[in-house]
């Protein structure tokens, strides 16, 4: 039952906080974010928040910088927004799983070409 409610409220939460982000928050250091996934803790406590962002790593850390710096107005926001009695702490990590993606699909790409070439040079010997 905890869980279900957790899922629930993770689900309420990206849903919510993505809406904030496109109406857009001032903070300039916010560039193009992506919320990928939210995990709550079973006590409701703790809000884990995963973002993509576009850009070079010095971008990417300084929109990590501006969510970090926005998490007492997403907060009070989402108490406003959410029917609970505590809203949880929001905590902001950048997700890799798509830079990991795009190595690994990079890395097919090599070896799929290369093995076309391989194929290629030994066909015409």
């Amino acid at each position: 039952m905890e869980f279900q409610r957790s899922h629930r409220v993770a689900e309420q939460i990206h849903k919510e906080v993505s809406a904030l982000l496109i109406k857009g928050l001032k903070d300039p250091r916010i560039g193009f974010v992506t919320i990928t996934a939210v995990e709550v803790t079973p006590d409701l406590h703790l809000a884990r928040i995963y973002f993509s962002a576009i850009g070079s790593d010095v971008e990417v850390k300084n929109t990590e910088k501006g969510l970090k710096s926005s998490v007492p107005y997403l907060r009070r926001e989402l108490g406003k927004r959410l029917r609970m009695r505590y809203v949880p702490d929001l905590l902001f990590l950048f997700d890799h799983s798509l830079a990991y993606g795009n190595r690994i699909d990079t890395l097919l790409r090599q070896v799929s070409s290369e093995h076309t070439d391989d194929q290629d040079d030994s066909g015409e010997n």
